[in-house]
């Protein structure tokens, strides 16, 4: 006998398809459900049965070959027509499975069956968590409840898969749309640049491309990440020299050395702003008339867990008599660095001398019992 289709047949199915687990590989989460079902229950089949628009497929199955049957096969299509369980002690007595092709055709023909709905928080039926013997049985009251109380732990698995899918696509968007008005800017930063006829306004926009590059980097690195607010500084700094690396004249090189810790991206975000600022200053100062030069970003652990990062030019330093007056731009560059040293509650230093410039900053590093409790404290 064919169930006939629930009232609520196409919610039902909208909502079965809204959960994209049709088809999708085996989990361990619900393997280790059905074998628990059917050990407990003392049956050899345990299945978790998900009723399709034309058949019933299993996402989980212990003791049971086929990953899937017709509706025609299918008990779980009679068991979510109604409240609460289906037991049936006897298939062979029972109207709706007693010339059910599964059990009367099989070698070993089934002949109990009992299936707790998988009821969605808005009152749908997905399917079963079932188990199944080749013998008349009856399950006690524990067994029954502990295949409704399983069938809610297989629910909320389900429930999870979804909201997991749900969130990377909300991310997925939100990271185009957030790529897309990072570059619009650079757009305009580019075009405003290159029609200005100032030095000091080129100057200023050059500065503002470096942080929304920068910007743009640790965006890619968080939605990356796995880890809550946490950016790996060799990855993420690395990718900010290579930019700027773009941007300067053949003559110079920039190196890059970066211990393999991560921090928080508020201090991330401010250290790259540092480094490119530096950069910055030393491509266009530190090696006049063309000669090679290099610039070194170091980032080092000290032995207490702090930070220091040290940055460094082999440029004139002050090995020439005259220098040219400093700009504005400059001017505000430094200053911006040193407030933004302040704001991690870091100690910077910058001084010239005879073999290029130097900055030095240390600042405090998370511990990791402080990382762990961000981590779990993460929604």
């Amino acid at each position: 006998m064919i169930a006939p289709p629930p009232s609520t047949q196409t919610e039902r199915l909208a909502e079965l398809d809204s959960f994209q687990v049709l088809d999708s590989a085996p989990e361990q989460g619900f393997e280790e459900v059905v074998e628990l079902a059917a050990r407990i229950c003392e049956t050899p089949v345990a299945l978790v049965s998900l009723v399709d628009r034309d058949r019933q497929w299993f996402k989980a199955r212990f003791g049971f070959e086929d990953d899937q049957t017709p509706l025609t096969h299918s008990i779980c299509s009679h068991a979510i027509l109604l409240e609460g369980l289906l037991e049936i002690e006897d298939t062979l007595q029972d109207p709706r499975t007693a010339t059910n092709p599964l059990c009367v055709e099989l070698d070993q023909p089934i002949r109990f069956y009992a299936g707790a709905p998988l009821l969605t928080e808005s009152g749908l039926k997905l399917g079963t968590l079932c188990v199944l013997d080749i013998k008349p049985r009856k399950l006690n009251d524990l067994q029954r409840e502990t295949l409704r109380v399983l069938a809610g732990q297989v629910m909320r698995q389900l429930e999870l898969g979804r909201s997991l899918h749900t969130e990377a696509v909300l991310r997925d968007e939100i990271d185009h749309r957030v790529k897309n008005s990072l570059q619009t800017v650079m757009s305009f930063i580019r075009l405003y640049a290159s029609r200005s006829r100032q030095p000091e306004t080129k100057d200023a926009l050059a500065a503002i491309g470096r942080r929304v590059d920068a910007i743009v980097q640790l965006h890619s690195e968080l939605y990356q990440t796995r880890d809550f607010d946490m950016i790996r500084l060799d990855r993420y700094l690395d990718r900010v020299a290579r930019l700027l690396q773009g941007s300067a004249t053949v003559n110079v090189r920039i190196e890059t050395s970066i211990a393999q810790v991560s921090t928080d991206s508020r201090k991330a975000a401010t250290l790259a702003m540092i480094i490119s600022e530096f950069c910055a200053n030393s491509i266009k100062h530190a090696f006049p008339d063309g000669r090679p030069g290099r610039i070194r970003v170091e980032l080092l652990q000290l032995e207490n867990g702090a930070l220091r990062l040290v940055c460094q030019d082999n440029g004139v330093g002050t090995a020439v008599a005259v220098q040219a007056e400093e700009s504005e731009i400059v001017s505000i560059g430094k200053r911006l660095m040193e407030t933004a040293a302040e704001q991690i509650n870091g100690t910077m230093t910058l001084e010239a001398g005879t073999e290029g410039y130097r900055l030095v900053l240390d600042f405090n590093h998370p511990a990791e019992q402080e990382v762990t409790a961000l981590r779990a404290a993460a929604p």
